[in-house]
């Protein structure tokens, strides 16, 4: 059986929901990266867009996270949304030495700029991503309209990660807006927070990033996931290694989005893998503690 090579995850591995449901009933906090990267390889690094973890965190979830196992860390909001990517040497600086440690378990670098980052500022971004370090790797998200035009503004978006050897983050929250019926006031909130831009399925470099955000009626999920699977099996036999991280309104549902877009790949790459067991499905059925799973049967 051949392991398919993508990086799948949900946008974080610490979900207090996701007790009982995801992971064991009887876990703990320290549990939590193990058993999540038993089921998935990769996540989002949210947390770095608010701080940056202490040393004994990065050194921890290097020991806690299997080799073949990727962090997608956010750069933090200082460098994106205050300074806007200029005059940003030192946080920026601080930002990569801190999660250094973690080595070969680094993915990409997101670089998430705000709505008003527009046309006018592409020369911060060239230049800022001119001045990073050829280290790492960095994928960037953009939301402004004129970004997404298909036109001249886009191209030259474009043109400026392609020169630089950098991802555009893929941000598909299609599903979200045409959704129908109102979400529940608890999470309508989602709909002001996440952009309302067109999924764009471009690539300007070796790790496409794809952020879903799924439809809250589950039922509707699998159509677009069947999609976005035949696209990263495209880029699978291009020589891509793609990422794909699963959202969800709340992200309660997140893993079961995952689970989804795994059942879809397999189906699509004729391969016989099942997705890996839940940890909480182990307990369920009486299997050790630190049973594995098999992660790797499924991902390479």
């Amino acid at each position: 059986m051949e392991a398919i090579p993508f990086f799948l995850g949900c946008p974080m591995w610490a979900h207090a929901a996701w007790v009982g449901r995801f992971y064991r009933s009887d876990v703990k906090r320290a549990d939590y990266l193990p058993q999540y990267a038993s089921v998935f390889n990769a996540v989002e690094g949210n947390t770095t867009f608010y701080g940056l973890p202490s040393p004994e965190s990065v050194a921890r979830w290097a020991v806690e996270a299997p080799p073949g196992f990727r962090f997608c860390f956010k750069f933090p909001r200082e460098v994106t949304h205050e300074l806007r990517l200029e005059g940003a040497d030192e946080v920026t600086g601080e930002f990569l030495e801190c999660l250094a440690p973690l080595g070969e378990r680094l993915g990409p670098m997101l670089v998430q700029l705000p709505g008003s980052f527009g046309p006018g500022h592409l020369g911060a971004l060239d230049a800022f991503l001119a001045g990073l370090p050829k280290t790492f790797r960095y994928a960037v998200e953009v939301r402004h309209r004129a970004f997404f035009s298909e036109g001249a503004e886009e191209a030259e978006f474009e043109g400026v990660l392609r020169a630089h050897g950098a991802d555009r983050v893929l941000f598909d929250t299609t599903g979200l807006f045409a959704a129908g019926a109102p979400l529940p006031e608890a999470l309508a909130e989602v709909l002001v927070k996440k952009p309302r831009v067109p999924a764009r399925r471009t690539v300007t470099a070796k790790s496409p990033i794809v952020r879903f955000v799924g439809d809250p009626d589950m039922a509707r999920v699998r159509v677009p996931l069947r999609s976005w699977a035949a696209t990263l099996s495209g880029w699978i036999d291009a020589g891509l290694t793609p990422y794909f991280f699963a959202h969800h309104a709340d992200d309660t549902f997140a893993p079961d989005v995952a689970r989804i877009l795994q059942e879809e790949m397999a189906r699509i790459r004729a391969n016989d893998a099942r997705p890996p067991a839940w940890p909480v499905e182990r307990e369920r059925a009486g299997a050790d503690h630190d049973d594995p799973d098999g992660q790797m049967t499924l991902f390479g």
